[in-house]
C-alpha cells in the first residue's frame, strides 16, 4: 500500500454471492501483527504493512474468550485496509460491562494517537469502528454512546449484559450492522437483537444467518466449549468476514461497490431490519 494508501476496492457489478466469494478471500495486503501489551492494553493488533490516514476496528470479544478466537476476522480485515485490534482483559466469569466499554474506547484512541510500524501506519479518527460479539457486542455499544466521531457499529449475536445497553442503542446516530444467528440458544434474535434494532435512531441493517450458531462466530478451540452450545463453524466465519468487509467499506471507506452486501438480498441470510427506525 502506499503511504496515503485507500483500503482495496472490490470488483464492480458482482452479484451477491460473487461479492461473498471475492469479499471473504483476503484482501491485497500483507497483515503484521503486534502485541497491545507494548501501550498497557493485554490484546492483539494487526495492519497492513503501512498506511496513513486507515480505518480502524476495536473488537470486543464474548464472555470468557481470548482475543486470539477472533484472529481469522481481524486478519481478514487487515488485508482489506482496515488497522484491527482486539483487547484480551475482562475474560472472568463476571467481567464488567463499563469496564470493558472504557478498555474498548482506550483501545482506539491507541490507535488512532499511536503511529504502528515503525511510524508507517496511521489512522484517521473520523474513519473508526468498534465491534463485538456476545457480551463483547455489548459492551461495544456502550462504548459506541461514548465516541461521538465514531463511524460504524457492528455486532455478532449481542448480549444485553448491562441494562444500559439498549439506552446506548438509542443514542448511536452512525449505521450500525447487528449479525444475528438463527440457532443461537444463549443471545436469541428476537430477546436482544431485535430490541436493539428497534431501539435505534440511526440506519440500522440486521440480518439473521438461519443455520448459525452462538459459537458459529469463534475459531479454534477452547475450554469454554464445554460449557457453551454450538462449535465454530467455517461456513459462519466466512459469511460473516464478507458481511463485515463490506459494511466497513461502505461506512468507513465510502464504498459502493459492496452495496449487495450492505443492505441487499444476500444468499445464507435473512434482511430483518433496513434504514432508520
Amino acid at each position: 500500500m502506499s503511504r496515503t494508501a485507500v483500503p482495496a476496492r472490490p470488483s464492480k457489478g458482482s452479484s451477491a454471492k460473487q461479492a461473498i466469494e471475492e469479499l471473504s478471500r483476503p484482501g491485497p495486503c500483507t497483515p503484521l501483527r503486534g502485541d497491545l501489551g507494548m501501550v498497557g492494553i493485554p490484546g492483539v493488533v494487526f495492519a497492513p504493512e503501512q498506511g496513513l490516514g486507515l480505518p480502524a476496528v476495536v473488537f470486543g470479544h464474548d464472555w470468557l474468550q481470548p482475543a486470539e478466537r477472533y484472529a481469522d476476522l481481524l486478519r481478514h480485515l487487515a488485508t482489506w485496509g482496515f488497522v484491527t485490534a482486539a483487547p484480551n482483559n475482562h475474560r472472568g466469569p463476571f467481567p464488567s460491562a463499563q469496564g470493558f466499554a472504557a478498555d474498548l474506547r482506550t483501545t482506539l484512541d491507541v490507535c488512532v494517537g499511536v503511529r504502528l510500524g515503525d511510524g508507517r501506519i496511521s489512522v484517521d479518527s473520523r474513519r473508526t469502528a468498534l465491534a463485538g460479539h456476545g457480551i463483547g457486542a455489548g459492551a461495544a455499544l456502550l462504548a459506541a454512546a461514548g465516541k461521538p466521531r465514531l463511524g460504524a457499529v457492528v455486532t455478532l449475536t449481542p448480549v444485553q449484559s448491562h441494562p444500559g445497553v439498549i439506552e446506548a442503542a438509542r443514542t448511536l446516530t452512525v449505521p450500525v450492522l447487528h449479525l444475528t444467528a438463527g440457532r443461537d440458544t444463549i443471545a436469541p434474535p428476537a430477546g436482544h437483537a431485535d430490541q436493539l434494532a428497534a431501539a435505534a435512531t440511526g440506519p440500522v441493517v440486521q440480518r439473521v444467518l438461519p443455520k448459525a450458531q452462538h459459537t458459529g462466530f469463534l475459531q479454534g478451540r477452547h475450554w469454554t466449549d464445554l460449557l457453551l452450545a454450538g462449535r465454530p463453524d467455517g461456513k459462519t466465519r466466512k459469511l460473516t468476514r464478507a458481511l463485515v468487509t463490506a459494511f466497513l467499506l461502505k461506512h468507513l471507506c465510502g464504498e459502493d461497490r459492496v452495496d449487495v452486501l450492505v443492505d441487499g438480498k444476500v444468499p445464507g441470510t435473512e434482511l430483518i431490519e433496513r434504514g432508520h427506525r
